[in-house]
């Protein structure tokens, strides 16, 4: 069996450090081990509707942000197929059918919609097509017979749902469809970064990110005025790390050649830890070393999205590109769903005699 990624992002913004250490990476690193058949990043600017639908121009907006954001941070359309949702229509009609495999009550117990719709305030006002996003994903899995799908911890719920899809159809019309695995991060400090105000997700609404366009003033200004430890009041207290923001992004991005250019007073992250605990180490210190990790880090993807924004038409020819490989790959696996479900009349007459 071949192997093959299938994952993407919603244009309704700039990608943030948040996307890159729950998924981002991951994807890059992937692309590159050479281990994969196939690699389709989607940009899902019809998921981005379903709550958006009142304020398109924010999504269209953001289709070439995010492209730009993929190229910045390494990925390769050498390597991968990135296309847009909405200009591969057969993945709407995967989702008709399998709509009709999903209760009402199953989507509402799905944890993830319940999070996001109490955070969005939909209340009793939920947009259909946001209700139904489970299985339009699910759709998105399967139309390229994806294997393995890189996101964040977050996504295990729209995971399983899919699988429960793929199983239903599979033994309601036969072997067609291919059940997906989760691909999460190797460093667990990356399942879900918090954002900057030390709440648990880092979330564009919430206004508590660091994106990875930002400059190197917005990053100082953002990291200098992040949430550490309320107790710690003075250098000499002892400090908790442990929901620390600070500490939690130095335990995603910082690597042991960082404190050998810029702490050289500390061998590694652990001995900072110690320290920190015992008291003598202000929040000050550790919120410049961070600082200067991140820029070590975001400096290479600002040049390289400098690069790609010089040549806007090179980006859109890859996209176009690329959402014409993806409709070919997904109309492939509608005429397999539409033989297995006996509904290619046109191709066997003898389904209507």
């Amino acid at each position: 069996m071949k192997k093959i990624i299938l994952t993407g992002d919603r244009p309704t913004g700039h990608l943030h450090v948040g996307h890159y250490v729950g998924s981002l990476q991951n994807r890059v690193r992937l692309q590159n081990s050479g281990d994969f058949d196939e690699i389709y990043f989607m940009i899902a600017d019809s998921q981005a509707l379903t709550d958006n639908a009142e304020n398109p121009e924010k999504v269209r907006q953001n289709v070439l942000q995010v492209a730009l954001d993929y190229l910045a941070v390494g990925i390769d359309p050498e390597k991968a197929t990135i296309f847009i949702q909405s200009m591969v229509p057969a993945l709407y009609e995967l989702t008709a059918y399998y709509m009709d495999l999903v209760t009402v009550s199953r989507v509402q117990r799905n944890p993830t919609v319940k999070a996001e719709i109490q955070q969005k305030n939909f209340e009793n006002s939920v947009p259909l097509g946001f209700f139904c996003y489970p299985v339009s994903q699910a759709a998105d899995i399967t139309a390229f017979h994806a294997t393995h799908v890189p996101v964040g911890e977050d996504q295990e719920p729209m995971l399983e749902q899919c699988r429960e899809i793929v199983r239903k159809f599979n033994s309601v019309y036969g072997e067609t469809l291919t059940e997906p695995d989760i691909y999460l991060p190797p460093n667990k400090a990356c399942y879900r970064l918090p954002g900057i105000d030390g709440k648990a997700k880092m979330s564009k609404s919430l206004g508590n990110c660091i994106y990875l366009s930002d400059d190197a003033e917005t990053v100082k200004k953002k990291i200098m005025s992040m949430y550490t430890d309320p107790t710690h009041l003075q250098v000499s207290d002892p400090g908790h790390v442990e929901g620390n923001t600070v500490f939690t992004y130095l335990d995603a991005f910082s690597k042991p050649e960082h404190f050998a250019q810029f702490l050289p007073e500390y061998n590694n992250l652990d001995e900072l830890k110690d320290h920190y605990r015992q008291g003598g180490l202000g929040d000050v210190k550790i919120k410049k070393f961070l600082n200067k990790v991140m820029e070590t880090f975001l400096e290479p993807i600002r040049t390289r999205r400098r690069s790609w924004e010089e040549h806007p038409d090179d980006v859109y020819d890859i996209l176009e590109a690329g959402s014409k490989q993806a409709s070919q790959k997904v109309g492939e696996t509608l005429a397999e769903v539409r033989r297995s479900m006996r509904i290619n009349y046109f191709e066997d007459r003898s389904l209507l005699k």
